[in-house]
């Protein structure tokens, strides 16, 4: 049987838990069908390039499939049909991934970057650069706050 990875987006103000029940039915389908489900993903509530019906984010769900084309076919006619799904993209593969997919590793790559930065403690935003006003430039062009330049009357004129 031919190998697939199908992919849909449900609508942002769905719970998990109706999630979960729309990926439960559609594994449903796939094994009445003759397939089976090698995987289920979700990879969360994402935010959307563009606005799809309206929505700005959307719930993504992966599923690694092992089914006769008539079940994809089947699968997707139902999501089109359902106004909670969004879109939905199917691709045949020659081999599903084992593992975890490469969200889910960009997922688990940015947790272990945000746990290294906590480290970091109090250093916060700015790091070594300061506040802002040393990075500006005043009226006359020049950098730094006014205080440390001083005025024109306080330069000394020497002749030669």
């Amino acid at each position: 049987m031919p190998l697939y990875e199908h992919v849909f987006l449900a609508r942002q103000d769905l719970s998990q838990q109706q999630v979960d029940e729309l990926t439960a039915h559609y594994k449903g389908v796939i094994e009445q069908m003759g397939g089976s489900v090698a995987k289920a993903e979700y990879w969360g509530v994402k935010s959307l390039t563009y606005r799809i019906r309206k929505n700005r984010k959307a719930h993504f769900t992966l599923l690694n499939v092992n089914a006769p084309a008539a079940a994809m076919t089947e699968v997707e006619r139902q999501q089109h049909i359902n106004e909670d799904v969004l879109r939905a993209m199917t691709v045949r593969v020659e081999e599903l991934e084992s593992g975890p997919s490469a969200m889910m590793r960009k997922a688990d790559r940015d947790r272990d970057r945000e746990e290294r930065r906590g480290d970091r403690g109090d250093r916060g935003d700015r790091g070594d650069r300061g506040d802002r006003g040393d990075r500006r430039r005043d009226r006359d062009g020049s950098r730094g706050p006014r205080e440390e330049r001083g005025s024109e009357d306080d330069t000394e004129v020497t002749e030669h």
